[in-house]
């Protein structure tokens, strides 16, 4: 009887968890045609209702922010500068501020941009390192940054005023 009641649970296990396949995924229609007409992607960044992406055709990197309900980017005053080359963009869930880590004048820096100021805010990190990836929380409220410090690879959390 309990040899039984096992082969049975396991034929269901098995049933069960065939059908929990993602099959083929597709892409979404529309906006990706859109992203690919802007040119290379990268270091993508979802949050609610917001894409983050840097972008490039040209050579010319530059930080893209998308608005999905309205599949329509939004404007970045002040936040892509030619003389900068953004390495990775974060975005908040209410598409207000983004966390940037950019190269400018030879050194690497994190940067914190405010959509509804269209101001900048360089973010020191102590101690010193070189930043290299971010991802800001869906509040816009902490920072998690990969920094690298005497050849080690470390994870700061940051509060963010």
């Amino acid at each position: 009887m309990a040899q039984g009641r096992s082969l049975l649970l396991s034929g269901s296990l098995v049933l069960l968890l065939g059908g929990c396949g993602f099959g083929t995924l597709q892409p979404l229609r529309g906006l990706n045609d859109q992203l690919q007409r802007a040119g290379t992607g990268q270091s993508p960044s979802l949050a609610m209702g917001w894409l983050a992406l840097i972008s490039g055709q040209s050579g010319r990197e530059q930080v893209l922010l998308v608005e999905l309900g309205r599949s329509m980017p939004v404007p970045l005053p002040g936040l892509n500068r030619p003389d900068a080359q953004p390495l990775g963009v974060s975005v908040d869930g209410r598409g207000e501020r983004l966390a940037l880590v950019r190269q400018l004048e030879g050194r690497t820096e994190l940067v914190l941009y405010n959509r509804r100021t269209q101001s900048l805010q360089p973010l020191p990190i102590k101690p010193d390192g070189v930043p290299r990836q971010v991802n800001i929380s869906a509040d816009g409220r902490i920072l998690a940054v990969q920094v690298s410090r005497g050849g080690l690879w470390q994870v700061d959390l940051l509060a963010l005023p």
